[in-house]
């Protein structure tokens, strides 16, 4: 008797599976190249032929048409009957000005201090020990500034649309002082301090990256290094993709340091991209992959994390979803 379910989506191909999968980085590496040469910016309404777009870019028209047709063949551009390519909803999104832009993120991907370490991976996997760090990839960056600066347009863009999901996931009312570590130029802080109007809020980071933050009122800017320095007193302490750039020893040093300087019962809040215990495609899996190759971290299951904090001095207390693909993670000083 066939017990398969009716209803289920019919099985891929297993040979088909493993060749496409094999093939998958080539669609992405031409994705890289046209969104860094800027071909979205050059199609308008009329669209535009491969050496139109070729001459606005410097590209060769011929390779950039190879290229083209790929990405259209998966619903990326429009390839039209005459030879020319125009817009679809997704190639619209490669487009510089365009409300929800990813063409900084798609960039990023390309990056050599990216797609270089994946052509590491190997030797990576057979080390089975970090080659990289997140150190290094900031010295990278400070020694690379234009490729800093796709890094930087590229976590904007990505907080157009994940950090007002984030902040509305919790009430961040009860609180009177919170502390946002390791929180960039300070974008979600501002957010939260929108929805919890009594509270003071504290951005600690790296000097330099704070140097072009304006202080606020009930926002203040402390400079400091959390593997070097203490963290400012506060009643809820605030870690978005902190945890997840570092190995299992540089995150206990970091969750160590704030329960130094937490307040009795103070909460933490890790917000990251959880692994699912479930089999299948999952956002987080990837994410853990790219940490693996870039910057020796990790991305982590909820029990992980559990394990985590209760070593260094903190109870998981729940994990709340949030409308996009992270997680809060809440955890009590004890």
């Amino acid at each position: 008797m066939d017990r398969r379910d009716p209803n289920a989506p019919p099985a891929l191909d297993p040979a088909a599976l493993v060749a496409d999968l094999s093939r998958a980085h080539i669609a992405a590496r031409c994705l890289h190249v046209i969104a860094d040469c800027g071909a979205a910016d050059v199609i308008g309404d009329a669209g535009a032929t491969p050496a139109e777009i070729a001459a606005h870019t410097g590209l060769d028209a011929d390779a950039l048409d190879r290229m083209l047709r790929l990405l259209a063949a998966h619903g990326i551009f429009v390839r039209t009957g005459d030879g020319r390519y125009a817009h679809s909803a997704a190639s619209l999104l490669l487009k510089t000005d365009e409300p929800g832009s990813l063409r900084s993120y798609v960039r990023m991907g390309g990056l050599p201090a990216f797609w270089d370490r994946f052509t590491e991976l190997g030797r990576t996997a057979r080390e089975g020990q970090r080659r990289n760090d997140m150190t290094g990839l900031v010295d990278y960056f400070a020694a690379h500034p234009e490729e800093a600066a796709i890094f930087n347009e590229a976590m904007v863009s990505k907080s157009r649309t994940v950090l007002p999901a984030v902040a509305a996931a919790y009430d961040f009312v009860p609180y009177s002082t919170i502390v946002d570590v390791g929180g960039g130029r300070g974008h979600l802080l501002k957010l939260i301090l929108e929805r919890a109007p009594s509270a003071k809020g504290v951005l600690f980071e790296r000097p330099h990256v704070i140097a072009d933050t304006q202080p606020r009122q009930r926002l203040e800017l402390v400079g400091g290094d959390f593997f070097v320095d203490a963290l400012p007193a506060g009643d809820l302490y605030v870690l978005m993709d902190v945890l997840h750039d570092w190995d299992d020893a540089d995150a206990a040093r970091i969750v160590t340091a704030v329960r130094r300087s937490a307040r009795p019962r103070s909460r933490l809040l890790i917000i990251e991209t959880l692994v699912p215990e479930t089999p299948g495609p999952h956002f987080g899996k990837t994410v853990d992959i790219i940490m693996l190759a870039v910057t020796g971290g990790r991305e982590r299951t909820e029990a992980q994390h559990a394990a985590l904090l209760t070593a260094f001095g903190f109870e998981l207390t729940r994990v709340l979803p949030t409308a996009s693909q992270y997680s809060v993670v809440e955890a009590v000083a004890v």
